[in-house]
């Protein structure tokens, strides 16, 4: 019971309740599309897709989409990149019951951002954001830390990690995107306008 209780995380409308560093908070809170704000961190943003497939959903995740236990679900995660430099794991799910005419670009995706498919549509109604500190333990973090593992690098176990989601409605359907920050998107700056 206790290992099942520690693969969920306790999801929080205020970002204080996560007592997020303040580097990091800043990411944590802002508004509208995740990638425009990194696309202006950045010479070159990039969306590394790791898999889409389907796949049972987390229990995190059936509570959000009011399932009493969870389902099988597509599934999607990605690891944006600012310079070559993975910040953000993104994890997506949809629920199998959804259609293409509730999400009708979700399977073309390939590198192209989800963010930018998503604020660009006017059918798109946003849910509030969710924030968590992911332990180790947690089916998400783990994710993350293999996938910067595949890339040649590490995180500590001891270090937490700081997550948003987002529950996305449009039409009938229902999706769920899950951004974990990575520590490296607290070093960025904003890039000035080249001035020649």
């Amino acid at each position: 019971m206790r290992e099942h209780s520690l693969r969920r995380a306790n999801w929080h409308r205020h970002v204080l309740a996560v007592n997020a560093p303040a580097a990091l908070a800043r990411w944590l809170v802002s508004g509208g599309s995740l990638t425009a704000r990194l696309k202006a961190h950045a010479d070159a943003f990039r969306v590394q897709v790791l898999g889409q497939r389907p796949a049972p959903c987390l229990a995190d995740e059936a509570e959000a989409f009011g399932l009493r236990k969870p389902a099988r679900c597509w599934e999607r995660e990605v690891l944006l990149r600012c310079d070559n430099t993975p910040v953000v794991f993104a994890h997506t799910v949809v629920p199998m019951s959804a259609t293409a005419a509730d999400w009708p670009l979700f399977s073309a995706l390939g590198e192209r951002s989800l963010g930018t498919t998503l604020f660009g549509d006017p059918m798109v109604a946003r849910g509030p954001l969710e924030y968590a500190r992911l332990r180790a333990s947690h089916p998400l973090a783990r994710r993350a830390r293999a996938a910067l593992s595949g890339q040649g690098m590490a995180i500590p176990e001891e270090q937490i990690l700081y997550a948003r989601r987002c529950l996305y409605r449009r039409r009938r359907g229902t999706l769920l995107v899950t951004e974990v920050f990575l520590p490296r998107v607290a070093a960025l700056v904003p890039k000035t306008p080249n001035t020649r």
